[in-house]
């Protein structure tokens, strides 16, 4: 298992949490519990820019459970069903959302191919030209 792999495929998957759900990865998964301190409190809006842009935190008890779509798009409890909601989140966060899934792994790619031996065997050289013994 490539570590790197793993780092950008958790990334990735905290944007997505964070741009839909409205909360990161280990809130999303765990919400309620010993491991997560947000607790189970429903449906909480967070204010977003502008005043206009609320994302509701949704976890994923919540979508386990789901609520009931009447006609006029609310759950039973008069608040928005968790799809109507999800649905909202990834209107008003959709710029992020796509800058999250594609730049994470092209950014990842990118320094990964700098970082690699060809690129630091000459800065080594360079280094070791000056006197100092250091190694990058």
């Amino acid at each position: 298992m490539n570590l790197v792999n793993a780092a950008v495929s958790l990334a990735v998957a905290n944007s997505v949490s964070r741009n839909i759900a409205g909360v990161n990865l280990r809130d999303f998964l765990f919400a309620g519990t010993q491991f997560s301190d947000l607790h189970e409190s429903g449906w909480n809006y967070v204010g977003g820019k502008g005043g206009n842009n609320y994302n509701a935190i949704i976890t994923l008890s919540e979508i386990l459970r789901g609520t009931q779509d009447n006609s006029s798009g609310l759950g039973n409890s008069g608040r928005p069903s968790v799809a109507t909601q999800l649905a909202d989140n990834l209107k008003t966060n959709i710029v992020p959302l796509t800058i999250g899934v594609v730049g994470i792994p092209v950014a990842a790619k990118v320094l990964t191919k700098l970082l690699r031996k060809p690129m630091l065997t000459p800065m080594n050289r360079m280094i070791k030209m000056t006197g100092l013994d250091v190694k990058v």
